[in-house]
C-alpha cells in the first residue's frame, strides 16, 4: 500500500471494534437500564475545525469519475443507474469478493465504456482505490460496519463520498465525518434514495407551498419483513446484517423514514431534531422464525438476539414539532414506511396514499392524491415520468440527479449534516431504550446555522 495512502480498518475490524463497544462506556450495551434515569444532558458541540459545507457546491466537471465499493444486493443494482449517463464513467469497482467485483466490471464493458480498474484483494482494498488521482466520487454499498470506514478513506484521499444508509453507527464516527467533510472541503453524502420517491417528493412541494398549513407533526418507518432474507445462505454475504440484532436494541435503520419527513419539516434548514425518545418491545422474532424455520445444526442457533423486534421512537424538534419512527424487520408485516404528515389544514399519509385537506375534502372522507400530480410533482418526475429501476425509480432518480449536480457544479440536494442527523437514531435509540425511554439529545451537527433557511431537495431545475 502506498506510505501516503491513510490505513482505514477493515469491515472485519470495524465490527469487531463495534461489537467491543457494547460492552463498554459508549451506550451500547444491550440492556434494561432504569425508569428513573434522568434525561441526557445536551451534548457539547465540538469546536468547528473547518468551514461550514452547507450550500457548498460541487466543482463543475464535464465527466464524472466514480468509483463504487461493494457490490452486494445493493451495489450490484445500483451500478446500471451509474453507465445510464453518458457523462459518468466508472473508473474502479471493489469488493473482496472477486467474483462479485469481475462481474461488476463486466457489465461497464458490456455497456460500452473502457474496463474499469478492479480491487478485490482483500477487505482493505478499498483504500487503494480511494487513493487513486483520477476519481471524482466514491459510492460506498458495503455492509453498515464498514461504512465509516469506507466514507473516511474517501475524504482523507481527497474524493467526494455517497453512502448507503446508515452512514455510521456510533456518534463519534458521524462528529468525525462531519469534521473531515468541513477539512477537507469534500461532501460526504447520505444516499437516502427515499427521499426521491414520487409521493415523498410532492408531499414536500406541498408542504413547502402551504397546503398542510403550520406543520406539526409527521411520521416515517422501515417496517418490512426480513426474516427469511436474513437467514438465507445467499442473500447477504454473510450474517453480518443479523448480527446487528445481537448488538443493539434499537432502530437500526432510520433513515427511509426519516429522511423524506426531515425534508418535509426542513430540519437543518430552519428547525432542527433536537431529542428522541425510544421504546422498543422484546425480541422474539428472530428466534421464533429461526426454530420454525433453521435446521438444528446452523450456526445462527448459538445467536441470542437482543434487537426490539418493534422499536417506536418520537422525536421532537426545535420548533415543538413530532416525529415519529418505528422500525421492524423481525415480524410478519406488509412493506410500510409509513410516510405521514400533519398540518393545521390536514394531513397525508401512505400506504395506501391518502390525503385530507382543508377546504379540498370533508365529511371526514380522504381525497385522490393523485389529484395534486399536475401541480405539485417534482420536476424530476415530470421530465423522467417512468424512470427504469428498483423501488418505483427512486434508485435511478437519485443517482440522475447526484450526477448532475456533480457534473453542473451544483449544491447537492442534502449534505454531511443531513446524513449525521438521519443517522443519529441508530446509536440514540439504543441508549434511550436501554435508559427506558428517556430522551437522548441529538447533536447540532450544523454548529447552529439549522436557523438559516437554504434549499433541499425541493431544488429548481438547473438550465
Amino acid at each position: 500500500m502506498n506510505e501516503q495512502t491513510p490505513r482505514t480498518p477493515s469491515r472485519r475490524t470495524v465490527l469487531r471494534t463495534t461489537a467491543g463497544a457494547a460492552g463498554a462506556g459508549l451506550g451500547l450495551a444491550a440492556g434494561t437500564g432504569t425508569a428513573h434515569a434522568a434525561p441526557s444532558a445536551p451534548a457539547a458541540v465540538p469546536r468547528r475545525r473547518g468551514a461550514t459545507m452547507a450550500g457548498v457546491p460541487f466543482e463543475a466537471r464535464s465527466t464524472v469519475r466514480v468509483g463504487i465499493v461493494g457490490f452486494g444486493n445493493r451495489g450490484a443494482s445500483m451500478i446500471g443507474h451509474f453507465l445510464a449517463h453518458s457523462w459518468v464513467r466508472v473508473v474502479a469497482v471493489c469488493d473482496p469478493v472477486r467474483e462479485k467485483a469481475e462481474r461488476a466490471a463486466a457489465q461497464v464493458v458490456a455497456a460500452g465504456r473502457p474496463a474499469p480498474a478492479l480491487y478485490a484483494n482483500g477487505e482493505e482494498d478499498y483504500a487503494n482505490l480511494c487513493a487513486r488521482t483520477d476519481l471524482d466520487f466514491v459510492y460506498v454499498a458495503t455492509p453498515w460496519d464498514s461504512h465509516f470506514a469506507v466514507a473516511r478513506a474517501a475524504l482523507l484521499n481527497g474524493k467526494h463520498v455517497g453512502v448507503e444508509c446508515p452512514l455510521a453507527m456510533e456518534l463519534d464516527q458521524l462528529w468525525e465525518l462531519v469534521d473531515l467533510s468541513e477539512q477537507t472541503r469534500r461532501h460526504c453524502l447520505q444516499l437516502e434514495n427515499c427521499c426521491y420517491g414520487r409521493n415523498e417528493m410532492r408531499v414536500l412541494r406541498m408542504a413547502h407551498a402551504g397546503k398542510f398549513g403550520d406543520l406539526l407533526h409527521g411520521a416515517g418507518a422501515y417496517n418490512h419483513d426480513l426474516r427469511a432474507l436474513m437467514f438465507s445462505p445467499t442473500y447477504y454475504e454473510g450474517p453480518w446484517r443479523r448480527l446487528w440484532h445481537t448488538r443493539l436494541r434499537g432502530d437500526l435503520y432510520p433513515n427511509h423514514g426519516f429522511g423524506p419527513v426531515a425534508n418535509y419539516m426542513d430540519l437543518n434548514r430552519g428547525d432542527r431534531a433536537v431529542r428522541i425518545s425510544s421504546f422498543g418491545t422484546p425480541a422474539l422474532g428472530l428466534a421464533e422464525y429461526r426454530a420454525e424455520h433453521v435446521p438444528a445444526g446452523d450456526p445462527s442457533r448459538k445467536e441470542t438476539y437482543v434487537g426490539s423486534d418493534r422499536t417506536i421512537s418520537l422525536v421532537q424538534t426545535a420548533r415543538g414539532r413530532v416525529i415519529r419512527l418505528e422500525h421492524d424487520v423481525s415480524t410478519p408485516h406488509p412493506y410500510s414506511r409509513i410516510n405521514s404528515l400533519g398540518g393545521t389544514r390536514g394531513v397525508f399519509e401512505d400506504y395506501p396514499a391518502r390525503i385530507y385537506l382543508e377546504p379540498d375534502h370533508k365529511d371526514d372522507q380522504w381525497g385522490d392524491f393523485s389529484a395534486y400530480a399536475a401541480e405539485f410533482d417534482h420536476w424530476l418526475w415530470k421530465e423522467h415520468a417512468n424512470p427504469p429501476g428498483g423501488h418505483g425509480g427512486m434508485d435511478y432518480l437519485m443517482v440522475y440527479r447526484l450526477a448532475q449536480c456533480l457534473q453542473k457544479g451544483l449544491v447537492p440536494d442534502f449534505d454531511v449534516y443531513d446524513a449525521a442527523t438521519w443517522s443519529a437514531p441508530v446509536p440514540l435509540s439504543h441508549a434511550s431504550i436501554k435508559a427506558g425511554g428517556v430522551p437522548q439529545e441529538i447533536p447540532d451537527f450544523t454548529r447552529g446555522e439549522w436557523r438559516a433557511a437554504r434549499p433541499g431537495v425541493d431544488s429548481a431545475k438547473p438550465r
